[in-house]
């Protein structure tokens, strides 16, 4: 028995659980709140992927003259399928590795129309592993499946979603209620016998329902509504990023046939108190309530009547991972993109950094709600306490922190952090392309593990980059994405087209800019998407301002995603193939040569960028300016010193060979003696394990108490291998 049952209904991710109820579960073990966690997600596609769950999809009656001759041919290959799915399932659960030596003989598993991709991706298999070559082609037979249930037996399935487009800012409740009270559906049928046996074995007093996206959102009301029916004394409560985003303005009293109670925003202490309500069964009009919505009097009541603040970041409890079946999630690769696979295959422990978003300026983006608008960083230290307790609990060494964006300066802590216990881990996180993120900075969170960041361009056109307030301009990132490239950091960038006033002009010399810093190697993944415009961003609140009109609809349920008419005219829609065929080929490396026109089947205008425009922007001259308050970090290991003379007209000069052996390289650089002696002494005392760091301007004022000239030892040829190889690094 538990007090609460925490959820994530279907679907989210295949390989790696969403962290909201493992941040929940964290925070309640705080408190002593029992509670047990349940993916049901996961579980459910487990059954549905199996030898069981195949036989019930291919003994749906089907008229084979009214499918699609994919269908068909699925069909008649279907004990193929039944034979294979079991083993195919556990080679992705990474626990039959032997199996891709089959997969990649091309003549074991059953092939669909997705396999029809494969010429031309061809080129992309000797660049990979074979391992993730069977990924890629497993990935390939489930989504052949997965197009057979959406044609033939269940049109809302999705392997991440459930239903999407119903809770896409759904103004009205009346489509999904419909849609609740009509017949289950094939997958519901899997979902419905998974959570009564989950509520049978574990008999909570609370069922808690984490609904972070509108594919989520069908399934958790059909839950809900299945647990009202079979278990009315239970209460039921829905958190999470849709009602934070979408169920603000909620009127529709239909909503509480399904759920008691609703909380907005952070949600351990409006958990919490609606806990206290549901063990102490108060009335709710004399209770205390935190950004809760409840239905009172016969009406949608909205209380925060508490006097009680919420929980600072550093006291919420380390995410609990365990409940879950950990090693049943399934890695999939769905294009043969190193970067791009990142969100798709492997298992991350996913934490945070920061809450909300330290720029918290982006006038597309949804400022004025709680989870951005708030910032509150996390300390170094507890940060990295939290990804030890993780790798004891998980046995996974992967992070994901899930910021909005990772603040440079802690990224630095944190880098050190890890260095200084010498911790092995894995770890990417979502930036904005700043200046902070200098070759030094990139290449010290590397050491540390980092192996990928993903941020912004947007528009990647200075006057809409302003208009958005990005604080980025194309040049600066392409220095950036330079930096973390050079650095062994793959780099993942954010498109977006459609943004208002954006010319058909604009939108073409964006695609230039792209195609330019994919063909420089300095982006290596992206994804293009159009514009929308959302009720909590700046636009939203100030359309005119923007040149746009938002299409007013009377709001009674979610209220996000706003309708609404660009007053240039423009049909953006248009460019949506073109931009987003370009750039898989992009990301394959291939036809940056054709022109950009090719990509359209209608008349564009000519690029207005110099061909070389990415190329020169990182044409850059030494620079030799003294800064003082660069603070300094020496990874410093392996060094050999060894003493000789060298003689010139008759004087012998004493010198030392400093000798670095780096992972990869070995550096060496001769010193005066004394000078060696010295920089020695100033490796010992600020090493990593020094929490510490110099300035270079202490490392100056040291420097002068023995010898002269600083500036020109600084800027010497031995001192320069030694920055260009990462033993000393200006942060």
């Amino acid at each position: 028995m538990k007090d609460l049952l925490l959820i994530t209904p279907p679907f989210t991710q295949l390989n790696t659980p969403y962290p909201a109820t493992a941040y929940i579960k964290g925070f309640l073990n705080t408190k002593n709140i029992s509670s047990h966690k349940v993916d049901l997600g996961i579980e459910v596609i487990l059954e549905i992927f199996s030898k069981n769950g195949l036989k019930k999809i291919f003994a749906k009656e089907i008229d084979l003259n009214k499918i699609s001759a994919n269908s068909r041919r699925i069909f008649s290959l279907r004990e193929e399928y039944i034979k294979t799915i079991d083993q195919v399932v556990l080679f992705l659960q990474n626990h039959n590795p032997t199996l891709a030596r089959q997969i990649c003989t091309m003549n074991f598993l059953p092939e669909g129309s997705r396999f029809n991709q494969l010429d031309d991706l061809e080129f992309a298999f000797g660049n990979m592993g074979l391992q993730d070559k069977a990924k890629h082609l497993a990935t390939l037979y489930l989504e052949d499946i997965s197009d057979y249930i959406v044609e033939n037996i269940d049109a809302d399935f999705g392997f991440s979603r459930y239903a999407k487009r119903i809770g896409q800012s759904a103004n009205s409740f009346d489509e999904l209620y419909l849609k609740l009270n009509a017949e289950e559906t094939f997958t519901d049928d899997f979902t419905l016998k998974l959570l009564a046996l989950k509520v049978q074995i574990f008999q909570p007093k609370l069922v808690c329902f984490s609904v972070p996206f509108p594919g989520n959102l069908y399934s958790a009301f059909k839950c809900a509504q299945f647990i009202k029916a079979n278990y009315p004394n239970i209460k039921i409560v829905m958190g999470g990023g849709f009602p934070n985003t979408e169920l603000r303005e909620l009127k529709d009293t239909r909503v509480f046939e399904f759920f008691d109670f609703i909380t907005l925003d952070d949600g351990e202490l409006p958990l919490e108190l609606v806990y206290e309500n549901v063990i102490s069964n108060e009335n709710i009009s004399e209770s205390e309530f935190k950004r809760t919505f409840v239905l009172e009097s016969s009406a949608v009541t909205y209380k925060n009547n508490t006097l009680k603040n919420d929980y600072r970041q550093a006291f919420i409890g380390t995410p609990d991972y365990s409940d879950l079946f950990l090693d049943k999630y399934i890695s999939v690769i769905e294009i043969a993109n190193p970067m791009h696979s990142l969100w798709s295959d492997g298992r991350w422990n996913k934490l945070t950094m920061a809450h909300g978003c330290y720029w918290g300026k982006c006038t597309f983006c949804d400022i004025s709600l709680d989870y951005v608008k708030l910032y509150e960083p996390v300390s170094a230290k507890i940060l990295v306490d939290r990804m030890e307790e993780l790798i004891l609990q998980t046995g996974e060494t992967g992070f994901h922190f899930v910021d909005e964006a990772a603040p440079p300066a802690l990224m630095r802590e944190v880098a050190m952090e890890i260095l200084r216990r010498n911790l092995v881990v894995t770890w990417w996180t979502n930036i904005r392309f700043e200046k902070s993120f200098s070759k030094d900075l990139c290449f010290l969170l590397r050491m540390s593990g980092l192996v990928a960041v993903s941020g912004g361009l947007e528009v990647a056109g200075d006057r809409l980059l302003k208009l958005i307030d990005k604080g980025v301009s194309v040049d600066q990132v392409a220095k950036v994405t330079r930096n973390f490239t050079e650095a062994g950091v793959m780099v993942h960038s954010y498109l977006m087209y459609g943004f208002p006033t954006q010319t058909e002009q604009e939108t073409i010399d964006s695609l230039e800019m792209v195609r330019q810093l994919f063909e420089m190697g300095i982006v290596q993944s992206g994804f293009w998407h159009q514009f929308s415009l959302t009720a909590h961003s700046p636009i939203g609140q100030n359309p005119e301002k923007y040149g746009v009109q938002p299409v007013k609809k009377e709001i009674h349920f979610a209220h996000n995603d706003v309708d609404f008419i660009d007053e240039s005219g423009i049909d953006h829609n248009k460019f949506s193939f073109g931009l987003k065929k370009s750039l898989f080929n992009y990301m394959h490396g291939i036809n940056f040569d054709l022109p950009l026109r090719e990509w359209f089947d209608f008349k564009t205008p000519k690029t207005t960028i110099h061909p070389d425009y990415i190329h020169d922007c990182l044409l850059e001259e030494e620079n030799f300016a003294f800064k003082g308050n660069l603070k300094l970090v020496f990874l410093v290991k392996n060094v050999l010193a060894e003493d000789f003379e060298k003689s010139k007209k008759g004087n012998t000069t004493s010198f030392t060979r400093l000798t670095f052996h780096l992972k990869t390289n070995i550096v060496k650089i001769d010193l005066e003696k004394n000078k060696a002696q010295w920089l020695l002494k100033i490796f010992e005392e600020n090493s990593t394990e020094n929490s510490k760091k110099m300035t270079l301007q202490q490392l100056k004022n040291n420097f002068e108490e023995h010898f002269e000239n600083f500036e020109l030892f600084w800027f010497s040829k031995p001192m320069a291998q030694l920055k260009e190889n990462g033993v000393i690094l200006s942060l």
